[in-house]
């Protein structure tokens, strides 16, 4: 299906339920597994060469960081950054502002909030703009392209991007 506008505005695309559901779900996937600590669920995010740029959200918090390319290094990299936190990730405001019948590109916005395993009393709360762009992989979407911009951001941004004083590995 091609971008079709409904309704005589060319901002309402005829995004079908199942795929807008399955496109969504791409994100659900990408915040639910971290929280959850899911390998598995958390791979299922993405296609084998995803690119992941969280590098401005990174620049705001004085932290220069890569660009994650490929499925293992985004998996691998954002699981041991967080494997010593608890998050909580929400996602909301899905609009699928191009959408093909296979690729589509959404926009969305994200809160995550991450805090020291076992300590509590510090904090980093971040709410980022999300640009993705995702693939029909058959029964379900994958994430090819996230950019994140951030929004606003409040607490310790050493929690995030430096090793606690307990932890056992690199952040």
């Amino acid at each position: 299906m091609a971008m079709v506008p409904t309704q005589g505005k060319a901002h309402f695309l005829a995004v079908p339920t199942e795929d807008f559901t399955a496109i969504v779900d791409a994100l659900y996937r990408f915040g639910a597994g971290q929280d959850l600590r899911d390998r598995q669920l958390f791979e299922s995010a993405f296609a084998a060469d995803a690119v992941l740029d969280f590098t401005a959200v990174a620049a705001k918090l004085g932290v220069t960081i890569p660009v994650f390319e490929g499925r293992q290094a985004i998996v691998d990299t954002i699981l041991t950054t967080t494997g010593i936190l608890d998050t909580t990730h929400s996602i909301t405001n899905p609009r699928v502002k191009h959408y093909d019948g296979s690729r589509a590109t959404l926009f969305a916005l994200i809160e995550a909030q991450h805090l020291p395993r076992g300590d509590h009393s510090r904090h980093l709360l971040l709410k980022n703009v999300l640009d993705v762009d995702l693939a029909s992989a058959g029964d379900h979407w994958v994430i090819e392209r996230m950019h994140f911009e951030n929004a606003w951001r409040v607490g310790d941004a050493d929690v995030l991007f430096k090793p606690s004083v307990t932890s056992a590995g690199p952040v």
